[in-house]
């Protein structure tokens, strides 16, 4: 690099440096500012010699992290220093004591949350990233903003993914879409969630994504002029009511979208809300619901609204903290249009979430937590006998969850995931409440303990003093709170019985010259078909695993992970692409190949997605198996990608031309005469595909079928979809994973 280049660089740092002070959300002290001036300078002579994959000087990201942080985020000096040397500890010689000894033991236990596991050996390798999930939420119990600055450090990261290789971006976008999205949502950074979310579709479904972007472009300017339509109309009428407000037209994101075409099973023209308007309004605490029902007035004054749609979380606030007023109105020409009322406060914390919350709290100040669900995490967090696959499903299990309200026999409201039981709700008052529940009255009427509950529902919690739980009760509820208080109650028995079968097994495997490590407790689960490690423990401590059982392990883990990418993921000269005859190819119809090598392996192809020649897929190394073959849009993709990268391999069809595949398509639309007559005619006669099974059923004029096919690869099936929505009456033709 030249010397003018460093000098052009330096000033670029500089620059990031004061914009990032000047959008800070909180007012900064000098105090403020000479601490995130000391923290900048100890980041910038870390990563001196340090640059990014896209060739910039690495000092670029930690300041960007640090002004989403400041300005997206909204929290104040000790967490932008912080973010500012997110990666010391990780990358360069600083140690946590350094940072402790420079700053303070808060920005030092902060930044040690944020440093990342240390590397194991290969032959130990178990799911790292779902490790780095549990220290980085049982961070919780020091400090929330670790995983703040952690969400705005992955947003970052997948904002600036270009230069990384395919396979590391899909590992990546998998990961955030499985947990830093989700988590950014439950934290009521809305923002943050739908550029994760974005982000995150256009590097696991590119096609996709870049399919519903371009579509949204099309569609921007005619989108924009009935909204405005809309707006002007709505206008005047706040105008005359003297309403202080301003108001936006929003795309919805590419990922909502995306999601309603799934869960509808529609195309991107039949999705109606592609676009919302956002009133924002000015007023004081006492008026702010007032007005919002005003502005619902007059809103419903001009446009005809659907009931069913009317979403109140002023009323009833989200548990994120979320409250606005989301009306869905019948707009011009017969198309629904989704209107959300806020006032500024309501906005801010949408936007900002954390930080807002306590803005508006008198005496707060940026050391607060984040009141229930914080608390309510870090119960959960106690329980630590799961793996950690384990452990981050069950944490996972209530971050998206759709919320409902009940009310206790005061008439005190309480939030809980939908599908919520009355015993969730027992364990949601008091964990000693739930534990020594004898049984539930909803709405006056006694109800079983696994009885699930509606909005509205007022519960009542009969306890006794003499009431335990039972194994029974795991199967009653739904809450992960609920789940692990019952479990830590059933595990106190067995926990003394599971400390010594613990020491049984490593002594029985040092004789078979295994070591008892997290891998081979995660086999052993596997092999025994157990939940959890505890489980494994408490079975050998009563004895019912036995030597010949630990033999066939030993016996089988010749062919676990590790030996067998030894063993197979090895380019062999007979695998090479050039050795591969083209009359070897036509025999070899079904040919898919694995790797960068392009090796050829033997697998399965997997029950879960059913994948055909000409489908995008990878390879997923399992324990017992082998290579399980998976759409990259299989339902369990993003769990595979996020909690086992290690194990997926690249795959891609070479040729198939010969071989036969099932596919089944479900078909839908309007009973007309004829229906089956045409619909096999399009099957057999025109495509030359054979039917194995079909069937339909008619119901007040709509029908419904399934047809299972045998087609040669994906060319042809998307041919035959084409051509049976041709037919007179049909209106969708989707096709099932499962066959």
């Amino acid at each position: 690099m030249t010397e003018i280049d460093l000098e052009a660089e330096n000033k670029a740092i500089a620059k990031e440096y004061k914009e990032l002070l000047r959008i800070s959300y909180q007012t900064l002290s000098e105090e403020d500012k000479k601490l995130i001036r000391k923290a900048f300078d100890v980041a910038v002579d870390a990563h001196k010699d340090q640059r990014r994959k896209s060739g910039e000087a690495y000092i670029f990201h930690p300041i960007a992290v640090a002004k989403i942080v400041a300005n997206e985020i909204g929290l104040g000096a000790t967490a932008i220093a912080a973010a500012l040397m997110h990666d010391v500890v990780e990358d360069t010689d600083i140690t946590v004591e350094d940072i402790e000894r420079m700053f303070n033991p808060k920005i030092a236990r902060i930044v040690d949350g944020l440093t990342k596991m240390a590397k194991v050996k290969t032959d130990q390798e178990i799911s790292m990233q779902a490790e780095n999930f549990r220290k980085m939420l049982l961070t919780l119990n020091d400090d929330v903003r670790v995983i703040l600055i952690k969400i705005a450090d992955r947003l970052h990261n997948m904002q600036t993914m270009e230069s990384m290789v395919d396979y590391k971006q899909a590992k990546i976008a998998s990961e955030t879409l499985y947990i830093y999205a989700p988590l950014a949502h439950r934290l009521g950074l809305y923002n943050i969630k739908t550029q994760l979310e974005d982000l995150g579709l256009k590097y696991t479904e590119p096609a996709v994504y870049n399919d519903i972007v371009s579509k949204m472009k099309e569609s921007k300017e005619e989108q924009q002029a009935y909204i405005k339509s809309i707006a002007d109309v709505l206008k005047s009428s706040l105008d005359e009511e003297g309403i202080e407000y301003t108001m936006k037209g929003r795309p919805k994101s590419v990922y909502s979208i995306r999601r309603k075409m799934l869960a509808q099973n529609v195309t991107f023209d039949e999705v109606y809300d592609k676009f919302a308007l956002r009133i924002i309004y000015k007023s004081n605490p006492h008026d702010e619901k007032f007005l919002a029902w005003k502005i619902y007035s007059i809103v419903t004054d001009h446009y005809r609204p659907s009931p069913s749609r009317l979403r109140d979380w002023i009323s009833s606030p989200k548990s994120t903290g979320y409250e606005a007023l989301h009306i869905t109105v019948m707009g011009p020409k017969g198309r629904w249009v989704e209107i959300q009322v806020r006032s500024e406060r309501m906005d801010e914390i949408a936007e900002k979430g954390y930080a807002a919350h306590y803005k508006y709290k008198q005496g707060a100040t940026e050391e607060n937590s984040l009141d229930v669900w914080l608390n309510q995490l870090k119960e959960a967090l106690e329980n630590s006998e799961s793996n950690a696959v384990d452990f981050v499903e069950d944490f996972k299990l209530n971050l998206y969850a759709k919320e409902i309200y009940v009310f206790t026999p005061k008439g005190e409201i309480k939030s809980l995931p939908k599908g919520a039981t009355t015993l969730d709700f027992a364990f949601s008052i008091h964990s000693e409440v739930g534990v020594k529940t004898r049984g539930t009255r909803v709405n006056g009427r006694l109800v079983p303990l696994n009885h699930v509950l509606n909005s509205g529902d007022q519960v009542e919690i009969i306890t006794s003093p003499n009431q335990k739980p039972t194994a029974n009760w795991l199967d009653y509820v739904t809450t992960s709170r609920a789940k692990n208080k019952i479990r830590n109650v059933l595990n106190e028995s067995t926990k003394r019985i599971a400390e010594d079968g613990k020491e049984i097994l490593n002594r029985k495997l040092r004789h078979l010259k295994i070591t008892l490590n997290e891998q081979t407790i995660n086999e052993l689960v596997n092999f025994f078909k157990l939940q959890t490690s505890l489980d494994l423990f408490y079975r050998a401590g009563l004895g019912t695993i036995d030597n010949q059982q630990l033999k066939d392990y030993a016996a089988q883990k010749s062919n676990t992970l590790v030996n067998f990418f030894k063993k197979t993921i090895k380019r062999s000269p007979s695998a090479h692409p050039e050795h591969i005859h083209k009359e070897e190819i036509s025999k070899n119809y079904d040919l898919l190949v694995f790797g960068a090598e392009q090796d050829k392996l033997d697998y399965k192809l997997a029950t879960c997605c059913n994948p055909i020649p000409g489908d995008d897929v990878f390879g997923f190394v399992t324990i017992n198996e082998g290579i399980k073959v998976h759409r990259k849009n299989c339902p369990n993709a993003l769990s595979m990608q996020s909690n086992f990268a290690y194990r997926i391999i690249q795959a891609k069809w070479i040729d198939s031309s010969q071989e036969e595949f099932k596919a089944s398509l479900k078909i839908t639309g309007m009973d007309t005469l004829g229906l089956t007559n045409e619909l096999t005619k399009v099957i057999s006669n025109q495509m030359n595909v054979n039917i194995q099974s079909i069937s339909l059923s008619g119901e007040a004029g709509l029908f419904n079928g399934q047809v299972t096919v045998i087609v040669q690869n994906n060319i042809i099936l998307k041919k035959l979809i084409e051509n049976i929505k041709k037919i007179d009456g049909v209106d969708k033709v989707i096709r099932v994973n499962n066959v």
